[in-house]
């Protein structure tokens, strides 16, 4: 009864999180911001990724014209100064950046230096979920970091400290942080609540946590060390499939029909392979191509095995690979301070492990009073319901992050 009141209360939770609180997601739509103030004078290298830029392109182009960009932004981009404004001096330049990025520069003269806020508008009118991660050097040499949303276009510099600043930022700071990069990530807690609906022993619970734990632990260290570094989009559109791969496997086992339930999500995303090989957009086609023999894989031989708990070790480890990435993608774009960078990867880790062990033991200690209170439902109706809707909602994410 315990087992079926447990997946109930997955269904339950899965669906208020992501109707909830859908815009918290992880979102693919980004650009970049560094302010630099030198006295009543604001210095500005705004970054865009080809991925966005192509958001402005007409109709046959694959990028807009830099000086098509150059207006948008220098549009949309502005500073004050003690409520006065701070005219833009010649407008955006263009200026070298990394492959795959778009930058220009701007210079903004302020009447004083006192009560200074920077904004950006930019892509909030295509995009409502965009983000934009701002870094502002003030004039004593600190560094304030700040997530621009929709929500929350301004930042006020002069004298700022940072919420967000990483230099100063304490051990209990780091867990923090690694506590709300859990409880704010829609996907992440949709994937552990899916994690607790395919572990029918307490012994399976072990073995994806573990799994999931090194596996994160892992390419989260090698991320933020500069060791290796993939490309945020790819990350988050992964991350939104493993959650569907979760469902799959339920259904896979439930229906005792691996194949057809490989062949359905493998097929896809070989699919999508062969239409961005066509031209039609979306993730690389190797990348897309291999997710599927992977897919397709990984549900044939679950699907056939008595105890398929060991084998999870395995696959969430695999798992924990690609979510550690998403757990780095905030932290590489702060100013991480290269001193604390060995305290901020245990306490941003560490958080990371409470924030999740806290989800789990909260969705059964719910579980516990429920069958107290002798409220149950169907095992079975439960888990398909259950196991559909996380399919439903990763391959929404999925496609969302491949094709937006």
């Amino acid at each position: 009864m315990m087992r079926r009141l447990l997946l109930a209360l997955a269904l339950l939770i899965t669906a208020s999180l992501s109707f909830g609180g859908g815009a918290l997601a992880h979102t693919r739509s980004e650009t970049h911001s560094a302010w630099r103030i030198d006295g009543s004078t604001i210095y500005l290298s705004f970054a865009v990724p080809d991925i966005e830029a192509k958001r402005l392109a007409a109709k046959g182009e694959d990028q807009p014209s830099n000086l098509k960009l150059g207006a948008y932004l220098a549009g949309r981009l502005e500073a004050t100064a003690e409520g006065k404004a701070c005219p833009m001096q010649g407008g955006a330049t263009p200026a070298g950046s990394t492959v795959g990025y778009r930058r220009f520069e701007f210079i903004f003269q302020c009447p004083s230096p006192k009560a200074m806020v920077v904004s950006t508008h930019a892509f909030f009118d295509t995009v409502p979920s965009h983000v934009n991660f701002a870094q502002v050097q003030t004039g004593d040499g600190e560094f304030v970091e700040q997530l621009m949303t929709a929500d929350k276009q301004s930042l006020e510099v002069s004298g700022a400290q940072g919420e967000h600043n990483l230099e100063k930022a304490s051990f209990l700071d780091y867990i923090k942080m690694g506590m709300m990069h859990i409880f704010t990530g829609v996907d992440h807690m949709s994937f552990l609540v899916g994690l607790v609906l395919i572990s029918r022993r307490t012994k399976d619970l072990l073995f994806v946590v573990t799994g999931f734990t090194l596996g994160h632990s892992a390419t989260l260290a090698l991320a933020v060390t500069g060791l290796l570094r993939p490309h945020a989009e790819y990350i988050d559109a992964l991350v939104a499939l493993t959650i569907a791969l979760i469902g799959a496997e339920n259904i896979a086992v439930q229906t005792h029909r691996p194949l057809f339930v490989a062949l359905g999500m493998g097929g896809l995303m070989i699919g999508m392979a062969v239409m961005k090989m066509l031209g039609l957009g979306g993730l690389p086609a190797l990348l897309t191509l291999g997710a599927g023999l992977f897919t397709a894989n990984y549900l044939m031989i679950s699907g056939h095995l008595r105890d398929a708990g060991r084998l999870r070790l395995i696959v969430t480890l695999v798992f924990g690979l690609i979510h550690g990435f998403g757990f780095a993608s905030d932290l590489l774009e702060q100013q991480i301070p290269p001193a604390k960078l060995a305290q901020l990867l245990v306490g941003f880790n560490l958080g990371v492990e409470i924030g999740q062990i806290s989800l789990v033991l909260t969705v059964i200690g719910i579980a516990a009073l429920m069958v107290k209170l002798k409220i149950a439902l169907p095992r079975v109706i439960v888990t398909d319901l259950a196991a559909a809707y996380l399919v439903g909602l990763g391959l929404y994410w999925f496609l969302q992050r491949a094709y937006a």
